[in-house]
């Protein structure tokens, strides 16, 4: 994981239990992005762990959530209202700083974001690994949460990603979201050794890319 040695951590009760935020503070904060895992792993993740070493020297706060699954310990992540409700109850810790924030979060994660991002006004949605469909079911499309976010969002995704390759996305509205490709990745974002880019240079595509992403914003 990231060596910050200005990260701090901080527990927030909610009505799913205990969450945890991991802060890497900018020094001079413009927005705070935060960021939760999926439904099989952590902030960990090398997605999220790349974000929050390289965003906060360009003004971004990154926040990594654990939801209180995770917290607990549990192997299983609960349903989508229970993750849903675990979101909201983190809300105010990260609005606390007074700055726009960024609603994000990885696969199962950026699901969430997108479902509250409209009610809890974010300024934003980032969806890192957004699972369009269940691997090999794409007549099960998740595109409706994806398009309903109601706020302006970026997409993440692996070109070799089994829960939706960028060219299985649906076309939508100018402005509805934007996507950014990562050759070669796959849902975790790793890149085989046989690519023509090294896994530091998919990382360096996913931070490149929000990091523009975040300037558009304001």
């Amino acid at each position: 994981m990231t060596s910050d040695p200005t990260a701090t951590t901080e527990t927030i009760d909610t009505e799913a239990g205990s969450a945890r935020i991991t802060w890497h503070p900018a020094r001079r904060p413009r927005l705070v992005l935060a960021v939760s895992h999926g439904a099989g792993g952590g902030i960990e993740a090398r997605g999220l762990q790349a974000l929050a070493g390289a965003l906060p020297a360009h003004g971004v706060s990154v926040a990594l959530v654990e939801q209180p699954w995770r917290v607990a310990g549990k192997k299983l992540a609960p349903a989508p209202k229970t993750l849903d409700s675990g979101w909201r109850g983190i809300w105010p810790a990260l609005a606390a700083p007074g700055l726009p924030v960024i609603s994000g979060g990885r696969s199962a994660g950026a699901r969430v974001a997108c479902r509250t991002a409209a009610e809890l006004g974010a300024q934003a949605v980032l969806a890192l690994g957004f699972p369009l469909h269940p691997p090999g079911r794409p007549e099960k499309s998740r595109a409706a949460e994806l398009l309903g976010a109601g706020v302006p969002t970026l997409v993440v995704q692996g070109g070799n990603d089994p829960f939706g390759k960028p060219a299985e996305f649906p076309a939508a509205p100018e402005g509805a979201y934007d996507l950014v490709g990562v050759p070669y990745a796959d849902h975790g974002f790793a890149v085989p050794k046989r690519a023509e880019i090294s896994q530091e240079q998919a990382l360096e595509l996913i931070t490149d890319g929000v990091l523009k992403w975040t300037r558009s914003l304001g």
